[in-house]
C-alpha cells in the first residue's frame, strides 16, 4: 500500500534500525522486510496484506505405512504361548478398570462364564443416568439490522450446566455473548428435559469475558444441580466423561468419554486461565456442558476446542475450582468490573528480544478477541503496544500492570508499532467480568 512507501520521518521518535536482512533473512514478527520508523498516524483497519508469521503452525504429521516386522511377529508368537500357558490351568485374569477382574474359565470347556465386576461402559452408563438432569441446553436469538434498514434473526445453541436448584446455571460467555451486546432485540432460552420441551426465559446474571464464563437464570424450582469435585486432585490420564449438545438442540443429552490429556493448558485465545486437556469429544455445541469424574462429580465446563487437519481429540474445559470462584463472585456480585481490552501478548519477546531484531520495546500482540475494545480500535495480532496512557511499554507485562490500574469506561490514548511506523489511538476500556 501507499502508506508503506513513504520515506519521510517524523520528529520526536527514535530511529530503530532495521536488523541486516542479509544476516537474518528470516523476520519472526513480520513476514514483509522491516522497514524504518517513519510515520505517526491514527489506526487504520485496512491492511489486509499485513501477515505476521511469528506464531508456530505446526506442519501436518506425515502418515507412515504400517508392516508387521520381525519383531511384531516374535511378539504374537510370546503372547500366543503365554494364553496357552494360562489357559491350561484353566483361568485367565485381565484388568480392565478400576481394577475390575474379568474370570474366563477353562476354555476347553463348554460352559464360558464372563463375570465383570466394572467395565468402562458401566461406569459411562452410570454417570449419564446420574447427570444428564444437570445439563441443559440454551437457544439464543438475536435481532439482526440488515443493510437495507430491514431486520433479521438469528441463532445459537450451546449447552449449560445446573448450579443451583432454584434456576442458576453455568454457561460459556461466548455462548450468550450476542445477547449481551445486543439486549433490547435478544432472547436466551433453556431446555431442562428436550429440545421439544417447553424453554424457559433466562436473564444474564454476570460475566466472566477472559474465562469465557458466563451465569444465567431461569425461574424455576426443584432443578438438578451438578455436583463440584475438586479440580486440584485430577490426575493425567484419569477418565472423563462428557455430556452436551454437540452440533445443537437436535442432539442434546449425548455422552462421550476419554481421558484428561494434560493440565493447565494456556490456549491462544483471550484468556490466561489454565484448562484442562481432553481426548473426549467435544463438538460445536458442546460449549458451556460438563466435564465428569467416573463419580459423577463436575471437573470442569467445557470451552473450546482445537479443530485442525493435524489435530484430533484437543478439547479444553475450565477446572471446576475456577468455575466454582468465579461463580460465587458473579452470583454474589462480590466482584467489582475489572478492566479489560481484549488482547493477549506474547511472553517470548522481551525487551532484549525486540531489541536484538531492531524492533522497539513493547508488548507484543498475540490475540484480538472479536468485538472488544482492542479491536474496535483497530489493534492487529502482530502489533507492538509500545506506550499506554502515555506512559512506556518497557516490557510485556508493563501493559497488564497499567490496564489494571485504569477502570471500565475509560479512554485511554495507546500507540503501537507497525510494519515499520507508529500509530495512535484512543480505546475504551471494557469490564471482564460485567454483573447484571
Amino acid at each position: 500500500m501507499d502508506e508503506f512507501n513513504n520515506n519521510s520521518e517524523l520528529e520526536g521518535f527514535d530511529k530503530v534500525e532495521p536488523a541486516n536482512t542479509q544476516n537474518n533473512p528470516y523476520d519472526p514478527i513480520y513476514s514483509k522486510p522491516r522497514q524504518e520508523i517513519i510515520q505517526d498516524e491514527p489506526i487504520k483497519n485496512d491492511f489486509s496484506d499485513y501477515t505476521p508469521n511469528f506464531v508456530y503452525t505446526p506442519p501436518k504429521p506425515k502418515k507412515e505405512k504400517k508392516g508387521y516386522g520381525v519383531g511384531a511377529i516374535v511378539l504374537s508368537a510370546i503372547l500366543a504361548a503365554i494364553i496357552g500357558a494360562a489357559s491350561s490351568f484353566g483361568i485367565l485374569y485381565a484388568y480392565i478398570l478400576d481394577n475390575s477382574v474379568v474370570e474366563i474359565p477353562d476354555a476347553t470347556t463348554n460352559n464360558v462364564n464372563i463375570n465383570i465386576e466394572e467395565t468402562v461402559e458401566s461406569v459411562v452408563e452410570a454417570v449419564a443416568t446420574k447427570c444428564t438432569n444437570s445439563v441443559v441446553g440454551i437457544k439464543t436469538t438475536t435481532s439482526v439490522m440488515s443493510f437495507f434498514g430491514g431486520t433479521s434473526e438469528s441463532s445459537g445453541e450451546g449447552s449449560g450446566v445446573i448450579y443451583s436448584a432454584d434456576g442458576y446455571i453455568i454457561t460459556n460467555y461466548h455462548v450468550i455473548g450476542d445477547a449481551v451486546t445486543n439486549k433490547s432485540g435478544s432472547k436466551i432460552e433453556v431446555f431442562i428435559e428436550s429440545a421439544s420441551s417447553d424453554p424457559y426465559a433466562a436473564t444474564v446474571v454476570g460475566y466472566n469475558i477472559s474465562a469465557d464464563l458466563a451465569i444465567i437464570k431461569i425461574n424455576a424450582k426443584n432443578l438438578t444441580p451438578v455436583t463440584f469435585a475438586d479440580s486440584k486432585n485430577l490426575k493425567v490420564g484419569q477418565y472423563v466423561i462428557t455430556i452436551g449438545n454437540p452440533g445443537g438442540l437436535e442432539f442434546m443429552g449425548s455422552v462421550t468419554y476419554g481421558v484428561i490429556s494434560g493440565l493447565d493448558r494456556v490456549v491462544s485465545s483471550d484468556s490466561n486461565i489454565q484448562l484442562i486437556q481432553t481426548d473426549a469429544a467435544i463438538n460445536p455445541g458442546n460449549s458451556g456442558g460438563a466435564l465428569l469424574n467416573t463419580k459423577g462429580e463436575l471437573v470442569g465446563i467445557n470451552s473450546s476446542k482445537i479443530v485442525a487437519d493435524a489435530y484430533e481429540g484437543m478439547g479444553f474445559a475450565i477446572p471446576s475450582n475456577t468455575v466454582s470462584d468465579l461463580c460465587k463472585k458473579i452470583i454474589e456480585k462480590e466482584n467489582s468490573p475489572e478492566p479489560y481490552i481484549g488482547v493477549t501478548v506474547s511472553e517470548r519477546y522481551t525487551a532484549e528480544v525486540l531489541k536484538s531484531y531492531g524492533y522497539p520495546v513493547g508488548a507484543v500482540v498475540l490475540s484480538v478477541a472479536e468485538g472488544s475494545p482492542a479491536y474496535n480500535a483497530g489493534i492487529k495480532k502482530g502489533d507492538i503496544i509500545t506506550e499506554f496512557g502515555g506512559k512506556e511499554i518497557t516490557e510485556f507485562n508493563v501493559l497488564e500492570q497499567l490496564l489494571n490500574k485504569s477502570t471500565p469506561e475509560e479512554n485511554v490514548n495507546i500507540k503501537i508499532y507497525r510494519n515499520g511506523r507508529y500509530y495512535s489511538a484512543t480505546i475504551t476500556i471494557g469490564s471482564n467480568n460485567q454483573v447484571e
